[in-house]
Parts: structure tokens; C-alpha cells; sequence
């Protein structure tokens, strides 16, 4: 079976996205943004044994840095 064009380039932009944690402000890499300690597992990626929802168990979230 064949894929569309519109579907390959719909895959391609699928592929190239990062998934973003509920905590993060932003997608990795973003220019104005960086890595921060996760405010609720405190760096650990880990809260009761299980993995944290804020972080998605990284320990890190992107955060907005600078501003006016």
C-alpha cells in the first residue's frame, strides 16, 4: 500500500515534533526558552514511585527565561 503526499507530509510533521509534558511552557528548543528543575518532582522524574505527570519523569521542564 502507497501513502498519499498529504499523508507522508503529515507523518513528517508528526515525526519532527517533540512531545510536550504538561508542564512545559514551550517545545524544546524554542529560542527564549530553556530547562528547569520540575517544580513537583524537584528533579527526581519521579513522585510515590511513579513517574511524574508534570514532567513526564525528565525531571525538567521548558520554561520561558528572560522577558520584559
Amino acid at each position: 500500500m502507497t501513502k498519499t503526499k498529504a499523508s507522508q507530509t503529515q507523518d513528517a510533521r508528526t515525526a519532527i515534533q517533540p512531545t510536550l509534558n504538561p508542564g512545559d511552557e514551550a517545545p524544546p528548543g524554542t529560542i527564549g526558552t530553556g530547562e528547569d528543575v520540575c517544580p513537583d518532582c524537584h528533579g527526581k522524574g519521579r513522585i510515590d514511585g511513579a513517574p511524574c505527570a508534570t514532567c513526564g519523569g525528565s525531571g525538567t521542564v521548558v520554561r520561558a527565561i528572560g522577558g520584559a
